[in-house]
């Protein structure tokens, strides 16, 4: 034991990223208060997200650390999770057709975006394959790079559909009068100090034991677990304070934003047609599943849209979160998603890209 630890010795990170982090939260922080004091729908997580994401484009070098990331997502999903009610438990009987639906919407728009563009910008099958399949990012990169795949072009269309919908989602459905303009308050009381310490505890242990067995989303879904079974259960009453909630939302915005700083403007530039046309047919498809699902299920209209909206699954359970949204609903939808991916992403590449020995030649 003595051996790995002297091993692994720990290391202070240098005076360029204490900087370059301190410069990430208060931009981040500027543009989610300039959102919420607006009025904006999904205030916190798309001002941070448009701020950040601008001045990363403009060549400011931002980033969150680890340590930093991994804390934001724990508290989303202790957030996430103390908004669990035995009525929304109760609604789980619905989710084996919409995730069916769900599997049926996520390879209809894989293969919509990637004809699109094979056809209309001259993409090869395995890159435009990579580039249209909805989520899954770090599975994405390493099957981009194991098949000799356009990186930076699946790149920009896998992130600008994530920053596209995370910024646009909020508005559309505060215009649809489906969703508050303002986030409501979702938990009316804070937790005991003992009850928050017991939340800490149980959340941090899931979360690990979840990464542990490589679990997609450990830091989220553990917390998420942990938290939705100690106040499903009665064990503990009341969420995280509302300021608490705030930095956890600012955090995932500054994180999705911080995605642009690793892009030069040419490489953007150079695929952002490619990424609009592609989300237009990503987005086409799931509007017709939502369709079909909202005419055929009693489930609410705001809470498939954002099931069904073809972006991260952070992303997408911060805008659940501050838009009042069902979140076990909008999490067992993202999390099968993720797994859909997963699996028939491989798969999907291997019939349909270009062959191995062509990559390797």
């Amino acid at each position: 034991m003595k051996q790995i630890v002297a091993s692994l010795p720990f290391e202070w990170p240098s005076r360029a990223n204490v900087l370059s982090t301190m410069e990430t939260l208060v931009i981040g922080t500027a543009g989610g208060l300039v959102f919420l004091v607006a009025g904006l729908p999904g205030g916190l997580i798309s001002g941070a997200m448009i701020a950040v994401g601008i001045a990363a484009i403009a060549g400011r070098q931002l980033a969150l650390p680890p340590i930093l990331t991994q804390t934001v997502l724990v508290l989303l999903g202790i957030s996430l999770g103390s908004v669990v009610s035995r009525h929304l438990i109760q609604q789980v009987s619905a989710y084996p057709v919409t995730i069916g639906l769900l599997a049926l919407a996520t390879f209809c728009s894989t293969f919509g975006s990637s004809y699109y563009l094979q056809r209309v910008h001259g993409w090869d099958r395995t890159s435009a394959f990579l580039a249209g399949s909805p989520g899954a990012l770090s599975q994405i990169t390493i099957l981009a790079v194991e098949r000799g795949a356009d990186l930076p072009g699946i790149a920009v269309v896998q992130t600008m559909r994530v920053i596209i919908l995370t910024a646009a989602l909020p508005m559309v459905l505060a215009i649809a009068g489906v969703a508050p303009s303002a986030a409501p308050s979702l938990t009316t009381t804070i937790a005991s100090p003992l009850g928050l310490v017991v939340l800490a505890a149980a959340s941090l242990a899931v979360a690990l034991f979840l990464r542990l067995i490589k679990f997609p989303a450990s830091w989220m879904f553990g917390a998420m677990i942990a938290s939705s079974v100690l106040h499903g259960a009665g064990w503990v009453e009341g969420g995280l304070p509302n300021w608490v909630r705030g930095v956890a939302l600012v955090g995932i915005g500054a994180l999705i934003g911080s995605r642009f700083a690793r892009m030069r403007i040419k490489t953007l530039a150079g695929h952002l047609n490619a990424a609009l046309g592609s989300f237009t047919v990503a987005i086409a498809v799931s509007a017709l599943f939502v369709g079909i699902v909202a005419l055929t299920t009693p489930v609410k209209f705001s809470d498939v849209v954002v099931a069904f909206a073809p972006g991260a699954m952070d992303a997408m359970l911060a805008l659940a979160l501050t838009l009042h949204i069902d979140p076990i609903f909008v999490g067992a939808h993202h999390l099968s998603r993720f797994v859909f991916v997963t699996i028939a992403t491989p798969g999907i590449v291997h019939l349909f890209g270009r062959t191995q020995d062509d990559v390797d030649d």
